[in-house]
């Protein structure tokens, strides 16, 4: 069976559980400050990610202010694993997440699951009266997206989207350049994502390599790179053209195995991947493989995928900015080039990996005058993807009532609209490169 039939049939299994009363009317953090305590968190997707950021880091550097009380996840044995991985004695919930919430009482709810389902745990937390936190992608099409809309219009709760990416400090410099007008109005934008053999590849062995569970590569890895851009430009999407293509992984390969452990072909496929020398990954994916059979090393030619490995897309904004975004998963280098077009000038950010390093360059030249590298980007803050997950932790937990000049906070709007470009560049490649309005696919 495959990861996709097993992520339905589960889903379908759980949401026949039934369903309780809501669970408190806690708005925000609200009721965990006035009672001195601590926040009390539930983490529903106890994968790699989950158990990680929003588990065993989360709780290595903001343990005075936040604690685990319940993970939930639709593998029995993988959230029976999830208190050991992250270090927090707190109850397990095999697809049972509504007696999670009637039972931990919790003040927030960390959602790291399957992109196709985050709408699913939004909705539900919100109709219990607990806040959510999402991961990106906020929902994978339209549908989900007015759900969750609709949802949050009808309760009042606030909904949270983890966007790290506005995080970097590379991201924040520029923003404040932009703010200053430092090349005036903004006219066009120019974003090339470049996704290596080893990070782009790995899309292709994971669940997101079925667009019925990512929305593709243009909504789960797409919307860090839309909202930034849309957080950049101060402003919302219009309307969306797109092309996209699988010209590389997948089908377009002469051989092919399931996944890499039983590969017979190891000694000629450069995409080789031995999960066996990764222990960590070994106990959440390989011990579990009998309650839902995902294969987290599935092969990267598997002749079903359907995402897109090379993407173009071109979108109009209100404020008629042209943004111009590529993204192609299989060349020999990591990084970003990203240019900004303006009255006065332009903007240039280019951001590089090699070597276990990231080499960031920005440059502003003015119209009229020398061109300049703006070498002061902040300072450096240890943690995951460059510092950008502490300090979107920082700012969710420790700093949630102090000025955020820089407007780092990503709501439910934020959350819609990255996802909504997205959602509007595969269908307009559905639709053979036909322009998609964002007001023809939901109503805010």
């Amino acid at each position: 069976m495959s990861e996709t039939k097993n992520f339905k049939l589960n889903r379908r299994s759980f949401l026949a559980s039934g369903t309780i009363a809501a669970a408190g009317s806690a708005v925000g953090f609200g009721r965990a400050q006035q009672r001195g305590g601590k926040k009390r968190l539930v983490l529903v997707g106890t994968g790699s990610r989950g158990t990680a950021t929003w588990g065993r880091n989360l709780l290595e550097h903001y343990s005075d202010v936040v604690e685990l009380v319940g993970f939930c996840d639709i593998n029995r044995k993988r959230v029976q694993l999830a208190p050991q991985l992250v270090g927090a004695q707190a109850p397990t919930y095999h697809m049972d997440f509504d007696r999670m919430i009637q039972e931990t009482k919790p003040d927030g709810v960390l959602i790291t699951t399957v992109d196709s389902t985050h709408s699913h745990y939004i909705v539900r937390s919100l109709e219990l009266g607990v806040p959510p936190i999402t991961e990106k992608p906020m929902c994978t099409d339209e549908r989900q997206c007015q759900e969750i809309l609709d949802a949050q219009r009808k309760s009042g709760l606030p909904v949270t989207v983890t966007f790290n990416a506005r995080h970097g400090r590379g991201a924040k410099k520029v923003k404040e350049l932009l703010m200053e007008g430092a090349i005036g109005d903004v006219i066009s934008v120019d974003f090339h994502e470049f996704l290596d053999t080893s990070h782009g590849a790995d899309y292709f062995r994971r669940w997101h390599r079925l667009k019925e569970n990512s929305g593709s590569l243009l909504v789960h890895k797409a919307c860090h790179h839309f909202d930034q851009a849309n957080w950049w430009l101060n402003s919302e999407p219009v309307e969306v053209t797109a092309e996209g293509d699988l010209k590389f992984y997948g089908r377009n390969n002469p051989f092919r195995s399931t996944h890499c452990r039983v590969c017979p072909y190891t000694n000629q496929c450069d995409f080789y991947w031995d999960i066996t020398k990764n222990e960590r990954l070994m106990k959440l994916y390989a011990s579990c493989e009998s309650e839902d059979g995902y294969l987290r090393d599935r092969c990267v030619w598997s002749a079903d995928t359907n995402i897109y490995d090379t993407m173009s897309v071109f979108v109009k904004y209100e404020n008629g900015v042209h943004f111009t975004y590529t993204a192609n998963t299989y060349l020999p280098y990591e990084g970003q080039a990203i240019a900004f077009n303006g009255t006065k000038g332009r903007l240039d950010y280019n951001s590089f990996y090699g070597g276990g390093h990231k080499v960031e360059e920005l440059r502003l030249t003015p119209s009229f005058g020398e061109s300049q590298l703006i070498t002061d980007l902040g300072p450096r803050i240890e943690g995951g993807h460059g510092g950008a997950d502490r300090s979107l932790k920082n700012l969710l937990f420790l700093e949630a009532d102090a000025p955020d000049p820089l407007g780092l906070k990503a709501d439910l709007r934020a959350g819609a609209m990255a996802s909504l470009i997205g959602i509007a560049a595969y269908r307009s490649i559905e639709r053979g490169g036909k322009k998609v309005r964002i007001s023809d696919l939901v109503k805010f």
